[in-house]
């Protein structure tokens, strides 16, 4: 029996071999050749294959830096390695290093557990996508942060805590690369990349709801009521399905504070000093 069991090993054994070796060659024969610049640039990037460039990963981001002329380099950026990379990537290539505005992740909900209550318990899987499937969510709110965490595990830089004080999670800006991660896994949406602004200083609605006001109220106190009074203060911002709109292009120095302090359920968010509204963003 032990002699059976041995030359069942052995021949198994030469079959893998003899496999290996047809593969071997197989991928010697049909390999396609690199560019070994592309290599290099590969080599500069971090490698953290995110996708938030717009292309497959590092080594296609390479591929396309390589293959772009001046004008289309200037398109280029890897928000993850940031313009410390880029700088590298355009001294190997010669060209000029691609201005690029720094950018973070926001979260347009405001609904903390002051605002928010829950109003029902949930017992189950601590996943917003699998929650987000079954019902409404604890507070109510149809279109808030579930509070269950996903964008949080799901972050490759940890730049996305849970506030045991909010209930909601938190961005830290130093560590957030923009990579997107957020904005794929959150099921309602609530992520948004956005510029930083000078100084980290930004303002946009912290609200997704599109209910209408008194409806939206019930559920948060810090929900959007689509008053109109934010687009009285600046003209770039609207309001569309029941919910302020504030674009990036929107000056933070110049309206921050004031659409912050106009907003009566603070549904906007202003992350400036107060009173500051000469500077352009």
């Amino acid at each position: 029996m032990s002699e059976l069991i041995i030359a069942n090993i052995v021949v198994l054994s030469l079959i893998a071999l003899a496999a290996a070796l047809v593969l071997y060659f197989a991928a010697q024969k049909f390999k396609v050749a690199g560019n070994p610049l592309a290599d290099k640039i590969a080599a500069l990037l971090p490698q953290a294959n995110c996708g938030a460039c717009g292309k497959a990963g590092c080594q296609d981001f390479a591929n396309a830096c390589v293959n772009a002329d001046a004008e289309a380099f200037a398109h280029l950026y890897c928000p993850v390695g940031g313009s410390k990379v880029m700088n590298e990537v355009a001294k190997r290539l010669g060209y000029s290093t691609p201005e690029h505005e720094p950018t973070v992740a926001v979260l347009h909900c405001n609904g903390t557990c002051e605002n928010a209550p829950d109003k029902v318990e949930y017992i189950g899987l601590q996943s917003c996508r699998l929650a987000n499937r079954a019902f409404v969510g604890k507070t109510g709110c149809p279109n808030g942060c579930l509070r269950l965490g996903d964008c949080v595990r799901n972050c490759p830089f940890g730049a996305i805590e849970m506030d045991d004080q909010t209930g909601l999670p938190r961005v830290n800006p130093d560590k957030c690369t923009s990579c997107g991660a957020c904005v794929r896994i959150c099921p309602r949406g609530l992520y948004e990349i956005r510029p930083r602004g000078k100084n980290g200083v930004m303002v946009y609605v912290a609200c997704s709801n599109k209910q209408k006001g008194a409806t939206a109220r019930k559920n948060c106190k810090a929900a959007c009521i689509a008053c109109m009074k934010c687009t009285k203060i600046c003209p770039e911002v609207t309001v569309e399905e029941n919910l302020s709109r504030i674009p990036p292009s929107v000056s933070a120095k110049l309206y921050g504070a004031e659409l912050a302090a106009g907003c009566p359920t603070g549904a906007i968010v202003y992350t400036g000093a107060k009173g500051d509204k000469n500077e352009q963003n």
